[in-house]
């Protein structure tokens, strides 16, 4: 079994001739072209060909970057909050214990 990877453009622009899976000398297993409009390689999965340029996946890091800096910056309110409060309530302790007034000394 093989598949065809037609000819493409890369991301600088430059014509990639079309090529067959597997490739020779590649991996005997990667039978399937995957990859994006503008990078295709071959590889053992069907399902990984994406009709979308491959520049598609940086909106999602920056997303998914985004989201993590911001899940970061809450973490880190919530750290800095748990301390002051900790320290806050160590520091207002009474220094010494309350007399209750019971004697615990046997009569």
């Amino acid at each position: 079994m093989s598949a065809e990877c037609s000819s493409y453009l890369n991301a600088d622009k430059v014509l990639v001739s079309a090529f067959s899976c597997p490739r020779t000398g590649g991996d005997a297993r990667a039978v399937y072209c995957c990859g994006f409009q503008d990078v295709k390689y071959c590889c053992d999965d069907p399902h990984s060909f994406f009709p979308y340029e491959h520049s598609y996946m940086w909106w999602l890091s920056v997303g998914a970057l985004v989201g993590l800096s911001i899940a970061a910056v809450v973490l880190f309110a919530f750290i800095i909050t748990v301390c002051v409060l900790c320290y806050l309530f160590i520091s207002t302790k009474p220094r010494s214990k309350l007399d209750t007034g019971l004697s615990l000394q046997m009569a």
